[in-house]
């Protein structure tokens, strides 16, 4: 389906659903192929996530693969799983053929390795199937994995006449054209060329003449989310794939990175909100209950942990019983400084604009802690005294133990995953509940202590 008729004012309605599934019930197949023609692929995957799982295996096979093909990438995860199901090895095949190579080996990487190769036994292209088996070859989270073989190379020798011929060729399998690569003889990257030195250039003129040395690439075994850092540092469209050799592979585009960052930033706020496994809101009650009870039987240890110290200091409690009311106050205060602490840090770390020595980190959270710990303190002072009317060393009590916790809390908040992140664990396991449940402890223990120190119980 052409670009043309993308419609970024789609809008799906109740109506439209309704049309469809009325459509498909009386199979009146031209008024829903019409109907559907004037859709963007994008927007049919929209479509299909909200028909029942017959209805959208019937649009499937309908529509012509060149159009289903782009839909099927488009689909919800769980969805595509679901259709490809119920489509034979040969139908999958034919979808396949119509995408480039980083799409088809996407797709049949979610199948069986049984159904792979019956799948993969259908693909007619000789070189498009033994491209797919390459990339399968490759870790997911890895540039390999990533990386589409559709490109344009030339090589070195080549003059600039035969080159417009050989291009144009190549382009043909190419969706978009962002980069021409140059090669040598050995398939060796060795820069890459402007269409418009190209385009000024002599027609006998060889292109080791005009083409320019230096040229970004990424190595093939290299971790998505460094590829990704690589692109948005030197803005890239697209960036070449090489082997340990310098061997031209392939190339990873834009799109391809997006949906990397997308799906890394969901599963960041996933971790940070105390859910350890990849879930959506329509999984089963089981899928998640075991993505969200660990995080919350910590939370529940933690509390008990702080009722422990509490009840420990029972004395003083029952000479200042005030200073129970100032427990959720101390809790909320330690746990809402440790997790912004903590989410500064892990997007620093994400960004790669961490540098240098932890201790200088951990001294400048120390200033920042003090002095917001005396601002909150002054305040809570004030309100305790003239709204409680707590006695002055019970309000110095609250005072002080803000400015402690404040502080303690974000040092924790900045340690945590700046320690967690060299030891090759995602940092963003440090945020949320973990944070907020250790804080919480800290805190409580914190508090009783300096009572204890400056009431003199």
């Amino acid at each position: 389906m052409s670009e043309e008729k993308e419609n970024i004012q789609f809008e799906l309605t109740n109506e439209l659903i309704e049309q469809v599934e009325q459509l498909i019930e009386a199979k009146k197949d031209k008024e829903l192929k019409k109907l559907l023609d004037d859709f963007h692929y994008a927007d049919i995957a929209e479509i299909l996530d909200e028909l029942n799982l017959e209805e959208a295996v019937y649009i499937i096979k309908l529509l012509d693969s060149e159009t289903t093909s782009e839909i099927l990438m488009e689909l919800d995860e769980d969805n595509r799983e679901k259709v490809l199901r119920n489509l034979s090895s040969k139908e999958i095949a034919e979808e396949i053929e119509e995408l480039d190579t980083d799409d088809a080996a996407d797709i049949i990487s979610e199948l069986s390795e049984e159904r792979q190769l019956e799948v993969i036994s259908h693909i007619e292209d000789e070189e498009h199937k033994a491209e797919i088996r390459e990339l399968l070859a490759y870790d997911e989270d890895t540039a390999g994995g990533l990386m589409a073989k559709e490109l344009v190379k030339v090589y070195e020798t080549w003059t600039v006449a035969g080159c417009m011929r050989r291009i144009r060729g190549q382009a043909k399998e190419v969706t978009r054209v962002h980069s021409i690569y140059v090669v040598n003889k050995k398939n060796k990257l060795i820069g890459r060329l402007s269409l418009k030195d190209l385009i000024v250039a002599k027609s006998d003129q060889k292109i080791s003449e005009i083409y320019i040395p230096s040229v970004d690439y990424v190595n093939v075994h290299d971790d998505v989310e460094d590829v990704a850092k690589v692109m948005a540092k030197y803005d890239l469209e697209a960036i070449p794939v090489v082997d340990d050799d310098l061997k031209l592979l392939g190339r990873i585009t834009i799109d391809d990175i997006v949906d990397v960052m997308k799906e890394e930033a969901e599963k960041d706020y996933q971790l940070a909100a105390g859910i350890t496994a990849d879930v959506e809101a329509d999984d089963t009650i089981w899928e998640l209950t075991k993505a969200r009870l660990p995080w919350l039987l910590i939370g529940m240890f933690g509390g008990i942990g702080a009722a422990t110290i509490i009840t420990s200091f029972q004395a003083v409690l029952n000479n200042y019983s005030i200073l129970l009311c100032f427990v959720p106050l101390i809790q909320a205060t330690a746990g809402n400084v440790g997790v912004q602490s903590s989410a500064i840090v892990v997007q620093g770390l994400a960004n790669d604009t961490i540098k240098g020595e932890i201790i200088h980190r951990l001294f400048k959270e120390f200033l920042l802690g003090l002095v917001n710990g005396i601002a909150i303190s002054l305040v809570a002072i004030v309100i305790s005294h003239f709204f409680f009317h707590t006695i002055y060393a019970v309000s110095l009590t609250i005072g002080v133990a803000l400015i402690a916790v404040i502080i303690i809390a974000a040092l924790i908040g900045t340690f945590i995953p700046i320690f967690l992140d060299k030891r090759g664990i995602d940092p963003a396991v440090a945020t949320g509940p973990f944070i907020t449940t250790s804080n919480d402890v800290f805190g409580i223990l914190i508090y009783f202590l300096i009572a204890k120190l400056i009431l003199g119980f």
